[in-house]
């Protein structure tokens, strides 16, 4: 008996073969597909992420640069007075026609830290989530308690100081404000709040450049030219103002 093998129609003229390869083809390209698809997506929101925690180190700093600026001012004007206290020590005579004028001192003590950025830090829990690194957040924690304390010790001391002895009328007065000690103060203070400010940069990779960007971005915001031209020129006429009137004074006092 003669048996007859019959080959299965899939396998005829490599029909079979043809769907398994068309098979395994699609099977490659779907598989591609979801992984550029997930892939993309993936790298898409690391992107954001770290935009997001970029913007928000650089808003800290921001305030941090904001901060330092009124220290250096503080600096300047802390170690004239602490000259100027030196100067009369060793030429007490001089104490009566060139007497000092602490308006600028005064300035320095009821200047005021903005504690919007301060807030959005400590109270929004998704700050820390976004920013995701513990070192940057005790440094900038560390910042503020800093900040805190140098407006008590200093700000806060010093214009209880002036407003104690008053303007100084002699020069036993004005040696009851202590300036070369708050001078110090401030100077330590300001050295530590850059070098923080330094190490967050650092750890957030933040350039300078990066922070003139931000800065300028948020200025042109905000801040129209004309308004930036106006309180410029209201303020000169204020100091042309009191340097007016605190001549006049001293006329009425001899």
């Amino acid at each position: 008996m003669n048996v007859k093998l019959h080959t299965p129609k899939t396998l005829k003229a490599g029909s079979g073969l043809s769907s398994a390869k068309q098979f395994l083809l699609s099977l490659i390209a779907t598989t591609v597909s979801i992984v550029l698809t997930f892939g993309t997506a993936a790298v898409i929101d690391h992107q954001k992420n770290e935009a997001a925690k970029k913007e928000m180190a650089m808003m800290l700093i921001s305030d941090f640069d904001k901060t330092i600026e009124v220290l250096q001012k503080g600096d300047s004007v802390l170690s004239e007075a602490s000259r100027m206290q030196q100067d009369f020590a060793i030429h007490p005579e001089r104490f009566d026609s060139i007497r000092p004028n602490l308006s600028s001192v005064m300035l320095l003590t009821v200047e005021e830290f903005s504690k919007t950025a301060e807030k959005i830090f400590s109270t929004n829990i998704e700050t820390f989530s976004t920013i995701g690194n513990v070192n940057f957040i005790n440094e900038v924690s560390s910042f503020y308690i800093t900040r805190d304390k140098f407006k008590e010790v200093v700000q806060d001391n010093l214009r209880s100081d002036i407003e104690g002895n008053g303007i100084p009328k002699s020069l036993k007065a004005f040696f009851e404000i202590d300036f070369p000690q708050y001078a110090y103060i401030n100077w330590t203070v300001l050295q530590e709040m850059k070098e923080c400010r330094d190490r967050c940069m650092l750890m957030m990779n933040v350039s300078e450049k990066d922070m003139a960007k931000f800065t300028q971005q948020q200025t042109s915001k905000y801040v129209k030219p004309e308004n930036a031209t106006l309180n410029k020129q209201r303020f000169e006429e204020w100091r042309r103002a009191d340097s007016l009137i605190i001549q006049a004074k001293k006329k009425l006092q001899n």
